[in-house]
């Protein structure tokens, strides 16, 4: 029997991880707590809810509520678009037969949500006194 040569075998090195130059083990000094920013105390705020058929005329009455306030110095926060809510409904076309003829309608109700902080009196008195377009409904809450 003749033997056949072996492969030879495949040297295993061993990884040796890079020395390290010899550093002090003193203790690590903690370091110091940022205090946070100082915001504004809000004692209360105004909390405006404004619904429109129409996104334009909406537009412009939140505009008009935002001049008013800014005229006044007051802290703003918005306008905040909120979901728009569609009511649909379907419809037969005839009374009796043509079940399959049917006529769909919707109705959009745009929203939007101003915050104004801390509001004085003259800027709640303006806001009362405002004149806006019809089609426009206005909720305020005190929060």
């Amino acid at each position: 029997m003749v033997k056949a040569p072996s492969k030879p075998k495949a040297k295993i090195t061993k990884k040796v991880a890079p020395k390290r130059a010899a550093t002090s083990r003193a203790k690590t000094v903690p370091k110091k707590k940022v205090a946070a920013p100082v915001t504004p105390i809000v004692e209360h705020k105004l909390r405006i809810r404004v619904k429109a058929y129409e996104h334009k005329i909406l537009d412009l009455s939140v505009k008009q509520i935002m001049d008013t306030a800014a005229r006044f110095d007051a802290v703003v926060v918005g306008p905040v678009p909120l979901p728009t809510e569609i009511k649909r409904w379907t419809v037969n076309r005839s009374t009796f037969v043509y079940k399959d003829a049917r006529e769909q309608f919707e109705m959009r109700v745009h929203k939007r949500l101003i915050d104004i902080m801390n509001p004085s009196p003259k800027v709640i008195e303006a806001l009362t006194n405002l004149n806006l377009p019809s089609g426009v409904t206005i909720d305020v809450k005190m929060v």
